[in-house]
Order: C-alpha cells, then structure tokens, then sequence
C-alpha cells in the first residue's frame, strides 16, 4: 500500500490542468535551464516554482489539486514565472480565485493598421478610439467633421475632458453643457478607477481643476455615471445645424485598455449632410 496522494483528476483541478499545460509550452533552454534530456517537453514544476520564488511542495500541490486556493500574490508569481499574457493571466485567476485579478494600467501607444481601418469603414458615422484615461489614439474623417481634427492637435492634448473643458467650440455645439460635461466626468471617473489608472489621470485633474472651476467642482462632487450603452446625443454643428446620433461605445477585443465610441447618424438626412462635407474635404 502507498502513502502517495495521487492528483485529482482533469475534470476536477482545472487549474492544474492549466498549468502544466502552460509550463509545457515554454522552452527551458531559452529560459537559462540546462537543456538536458527530459521526459516531457517544457519545464519542471521545480523550474516553475524557482522561477515564481514559491515553494516546490506548495507548486506541486497546486496541479495536484490539494492544499486549498492560492493566494493572488502567489498566481500573479506563477504568471509571470509562466510568461502568461494578459488574457492568460486573468483566465488563471478565474481558474484559481474565481475572479479576474486586479487591473495594471499600461499605457499603449496608437492603434493597430486593423483598428484604423474598422473606423474607416464606419464613415460617414464619426467614431473614435480612446484609452481608460480618454486620450483619443484613433479616428475617422466623420469624426474629423463633427468631432473636430484631432491631427491638429499635438497628441498629448488629444483628450476629450480637455476638449470638452477647454475648447469653447466644444461647448458651444452641446444643447446643455452643463448636463453632457456632469455625464463625462462621472463616466470618465469610472473608467480610469476601473482600469487602475489612478495615478496616470492625476496631472489631467490637476491641470483642468486649476483651468476650469467648473470641472473643479465636478470633480469634486464624486459623481459617476455609466460608461457604456446607449444613448441618443444631439449637437448643433456650426456649418451642418441640428444633427442627431445614437450613440455607442463597445470594448475593443484583446485591448482591454481602449473602447470604441460611435456616433451613428440617427436619421438619413444627418448621415447625407456628414457626407457632403466629407466630399468637399
């Protein structure tokens, strides 16, 4: 009779299952380990758990399927020991808490060719792309039309809360500025608190609350709104007059760090005008 815990089966440890299938995959030669015969491919438990600074007993458990949930210190060790991208660290988390891991900020530079090309195809709705913090990286001639040139504007001052507080066009186009600037800062608040970017939006607040009282007060009344959905925005464009659109705003897949905001025409006559000057551009 043995004393040996056998592990528990695929079905029942998923997050064993994940993770030799993760440590499989990587190379131990490139990750500085003698590379020397071994009887499967990828690397050792020990190898994960020197690279992750855990304990082998307590790594060995974790496939095993024993020794109860892992810490979030512990998994965010083993993703990093893994190599796991982003979209593989939270499936980690999943598997091993039941909840994604908290968010990191990083800040990405631009858009892909790809994603320029999906707001091309948007025209004649104007659509933009902004990051948590609502710089805007990405947007199409519609845009350009009603939204404004955004490539007039050096890149660090493409920011819709800098437009929207800053730039008397902005506020003269909304029907009630009060009531869509209450609208941004509460969801603006949101988005950045939910991506972690906390401390990257300090200089932004600072900088608006020493030019604007109004976004001082806004601010500092701590409301949030909603960031997604829909909702119908109506402007009045200096060169076009009334226009109408239905607004919407949609994640981007696999930027977890940017979202996409469209602004589709609500009625013909608003898309043909849009076009019009399209045309004459």
């Amino acid at each position: 009779m043995t004393n040996r815990i056998s592990e528990r089966p695929a079905a029942e440890n998923p997050l064993g299952t994940y993770l030799r299938d993760r440590r499989t995959r990587l190379d131990p030669a490139v990750l500085g380990f003698p590379p020397e015969r071994r009887r499967t491919s990828g690397l050792r438990r020990e190898e994960v758990a020197q690279r992750a600074n855990i304990s082998p007993t307590w790594y060995t458990w974790l496939e095993q399927g024993r020794g109860g949930a892992p810490s979030a210190e512990v998994l965010d060790r083993i993703a990093r020991a893994l190599m796991l991208t982003d979209v593989e660290r939270e499936h980690l988390f999943l598997l091993g808490l039941g909840r994604p891991p908290e968010v990191r900020y990083k800040k990405n530079g631009g858009i892909t060719p790809r994603l320029q090309r999906v707001l091309d195809a948007l025209d004649p709705s104007p659509a933009l792309i902004r990051t948590a913090t609502w710089d805007v990286v990405g947007w199409n001639r519609a845009a350009t039309v009603i939204l404004g040139d955004y490539g007039s504007v050096p890149p660090h001052q493409r920011n819709v809360l800098r437009t929207l507080f800053l730039d008397p066009r902005a506020r003269a186009v909304q029907y009630d500025w009060e009531s869509v600037a209450r609208h941004v800062v509460g969801a603006f608040r949101v988005d950045a608190a939910r991506a972690g970017a906390a401390a990257e939006v300090e200089p932004l607040v600072d900088e608006l609350s020493q030019l604007s009282p109004e976004f001082r007060t806004m601010w500092r009344d701590n409301d949030v709104r909603g960031t997604h959905g829909e909702a119908v925005k109506h402007i009045r464009h200096p060169a076009l007059g009334p226009l109408a659109f239905e607004y919407s705003a949609f994640a981007v897949d696999g930027r977890l760090d940017l979202s996409m905001v469209v602004y589709n025409p609500a009625t013909s006559e608003d898309a043909d005008k849009i076009r019009s000057v399209m045309e004459c551009r």
